[in-house]
């Protein structure tokens, strides 16, 4: 049978990644005796590029092949050891597996052997440890004995794993060391669910780790939100009394300048408090795939990390709602407290426009007289000049009588003065009535 010509389609560019996303991460067969000791660096700035070349330069000094460029997940075997390495969005794992040869005594439980030390020692990592865990897989027949021997039983939990004859158990406290032990007691399990089974419980306890990174953010931001609301109760009180334009402008640019506070550290702690949401919802999900039945009287870890985490949960919840709340109520005091001063501002410009009004009124009447004045005088003159020319044609011998002439021409002159004023002033008044109109249009 002919295959199909898939060239025919046209590929996205993204298919091959999304495809090849669900095998980005495979579990990796184990088989007893072995025991992982796992490491998770926080990814910042060029602290990841650093790793990744640290991770490069230790795979060449041991002949291995390196991770090649955009891939994020790698494995390199060296003797007894295998490392495995994980880049995730702000965070790297390096999880070490030691199986140890036959011939090499039995460690005690969190003991590191002196060659996997070595090894370690020689990866030098920049990022900032966040996560370190010793996990030991071993095959007991009293888990709850074993487990008694090696935690404190009064944080120690407890619990069988689904689908298996076996249990996990940790009391989630720090060793000697710095590390986070935790046991798995299974029996008979194939290399692949064993596989599958540690690699869950590490990323348990990775994201149980991260998810509570948010909580010291959100106890740093609670005395700022505390201290918004106080002073915006404060301001409402004030804005009550303001009585006067400059008052309202102060009261305005505090509520702004208290928004912006707002506003930049709710923006800061979005992505850290939507982070650890995610990391708490990755926990619940491994715990529903790896825990059973509880073994009593010891708390399952269920319990044991809920009443832990899930109070941390809630205190960001609660923070988030609170700057939500709060943007709100600053949005809406503004909004107040601007339409106050525009309304204050409307009220000055109408004073201002009468008061505009009462002096164009009086300069109006004011021209009126001195246009008056200004007829007379100028008529005055006129006659004043009429006069001489009336005299010197009398002078002349013209049959001129000056007086008379002179007394005839005022009214004529009176009349042509005003006449000449009054265009001239009416034209002024249309010139300016036509750009105004132009204006508006």
């Amino acid at each position: 049978m002919t295959a199909l010509d898939m060239s025919v389609f046209t590929p996205h560019p993204l298919r091959d990644s999304v495809l090849n996303e669900v095998h980005a991460r495979p579990f990796t067969p184990l088989t007893q005796p072995v025991s992982v000791i796992r490491f998770a660096v926080m990814a910042k700035g060029d602290s990841a590029a650093a790793d990744r070349d640290s991770l490069a330069a230790f795979c060449a000094r041991h002949g291995a092949a390196p991770p090649e460029p955009g891939i994020k997940h790698h494995q390199v075997v060296v003797g007894s050891a295998r490392l495995r390495w994980e880049q995730h969005s702000e965070f790297a794992t390096f999880t070490w597996i030691w199986s140890p040869p036959a011939s090499v005594p039995k460690l005690a439980f969190g003991a590191i052997a002196p060659e996997l030390q070595a090894l370690i020692a020689s990866l030098k990592l920049s990022g900032e440890l966040l996560v370190a865990v010793k996990l030991g897989v071993e095959s007991v027949t009293d888990p709850v004995k074993r487990a008694e021997a090696l935690f404190d039983k009064s944080s120690l939990a407890l619990v069988a794993v689904k689908g298996s004859i076996g249990a996990l158990a940790s009391d989630f406290r720090l060793d000697e060391d710095g590390f986070t032990r935790i046991l798995v007691c299974i029996e008979g399990p194939t290399p692949e669910r064993l596989g599958a089974l540690v690699q869950r419980v590490l990323e348990l306890e990775t994201y149980r780790t991260l998810a509570l990174l948010g909580l010291p953010a959100a106890l740093e931001l609670a005395p700022q939100v505390d201290r918004i609301e106080r002073r915006l109760g404060e301001v409402l009180e004030e804005m009550q009394g303001a009585e006067t334009l400059k008052i309202n402008n102060h009261l305005l640019d505090e509520l702004t300048e208290l928004a912006a506070s707002l506003e930049r550290d709710a923006t800061g702690s979005l992505f850290r408090f939507g982070a650890s949401r995610a990391y708490w919802e990755l926990v619940q999900a491994r715990l529903t795939v790896i825990e059973g039945e509880p073994i009593t009287p010891y708390s399952s870890w269920s319990s044991f990390l809920s009443r832990r985490i899930a109070p941390a949960m809630r205190t960001l919840t609660t923070l988030e709602r609170r700057q939500d709340n709060l943007s709100r109520k600053l949005a809406r005091a503004a909004d107040l407290l601007r339409t106050r001063v525009d309304v204050e501002l409307e009220e000055q410009n109408r004073d201002l426009l009468r008061s505009m009004n009462e002096r164009t009124k009086l300069q109006l009447r004011l021209q009126s007289t001195v246009e008056g004045l200004s007829v007379a005088a100028i008529g005055y003159y006129v006659v004043s000049l009429f006069g001489y020319l009336a005299k010197g044609a009398h002078d002349a011998g013209l049959p001129v009588e000056p007086t008379f002439a002179t007394a005839a021409f005022v009214p004529v002159a009176i009349a042509l003065i005003w006449f000449t004023t009054h265009q001239i002033r009416k034209r002024h008044l249309r010139e300016d009535h036509e750009a105004e109109k132009a204006g508006k249009e």
